[in-house]
């Protein structure tokens, strides 16, 4: 045993490796060794684990796609192929349009009518709302009957319901003309701004009816007062202010007004205190 021993010492000390200054050499590679191979396990492990990730966003994205594939289809189809309703409604809209912009020949001092534009406007102006409410007022000062009184100050109230519905009307629609035009001054002192409905179209409507049942007029005066609501109607058409549809439903609207008016028709009592209170004339207390 001694000598066993003894040998395997001798062995140790002749082996080169078993040398202080190798076994700092020799240590070091074994880790760097260890790390490299941890290092080249770890790119590995990471595209797995990426994979993997993928994998688990692919599951749960596919049954939102699978959601817009499903509706994307559905959406073609329903630009693909409109309703009959909407056919109908894209071709009168556009079918309006189209006569609209043909009826304008006043537009402008250019067009085709150009040399008759200002007895147009002046035909159009006498539909406008202003001139009629102002109109309206001074021959109420001017009357003396409580009759004459009676039908002016309901004529009145009923100017002033058409210029609040056109007016809110149009704001809602925002509808613009055939052709791009500036409002005048009066236009927007009466509020009408916009297209839709036509508000010369309204008034003349509900001014030559209400005049009609109102007032006694030979036969040719009441044809002629028909007459003049239709042509203040066609006059902003042919100026390119309105389209054929916005003077339709003016018309449509005028009958509505005169109609509303004649359902609330306030009672020559009543008037007379309107009259009074407009006048800084009411007494309430005698």
């Amino acid at each position: 045993m001694p000598a066993n021993q003894t040998r395997s010492r001798v062995r140790e000390r002749s082996n080169v490796l078993n040398r202080p200054e190798f076994l700092s050499l020799n240590q070091p590679l074994k880790s760097t060794s260890a790390e490299a191979r941890g290092a080249a396990r770890r790119p590995s492990q990471r595209y797995q684990q990426s994979q993997n990730q993928q994998g688990a966003n692919a599951q749960q994205e596919t049954p939102e796609n699978n959601k817009e594939k499903k509706e994307l289809p559905e959406e073609d189809c329903m630009q693909l192929n409109p309703s009959f309703k909407g056919i109908a409604m894209n071709s009168l809209l556009a079918i309006d349009i189209c006569m609209s912009k043909r009826l304008g020949v006043c537009a402008y001092s250019t067009s085709s009518w150009g040399s008759v534009r200002s007895m147009v406007k002046l035909l159009a102006l006498t539909g406008h709302g202003i001139p009629w409410i102002f109109g309206t007022i001074v021959c109420l000062t001017r009357s003396n009957t409580l009759a004459g009184q009676e039908v002016l100050v309901n004529l009145l109230l009923a100017l002033l319901l058409d210029v609040m519905t056109v007016a809110g009307m149009q704001k809602l629609v925002k509808r613009k003309g055939p052709w791009e035009m500036a409002p005048g001054f009066l236009d927007y002192l009466a509020m009408d701004i916009y297209s839709f409905p036509a508000a010369h179209a309204s008034r003349a409507i509900m001014v030559s009816k209400f005049l009609l049942a109102h007032l006694v007029l030979a036969v040719p005066l009441r044809i002629l007062l028909v007459l003049w609501a239709v042509l203040v109607g066609m006059s902003r058409v042919l100026l390119g202010r309105h389209h054929l549809t916005d003077v339709g439903c003016g018309f449509a609207l005028g009958f509505l007004h005169y109609s509303l008016v004649e359902m609330v028709w306030l009672s020559s009592n009543t008037c007379q205190t309107l009259i009074s209170i407009g006048t800084f004339n009411w007494s309430p207390l005698y």
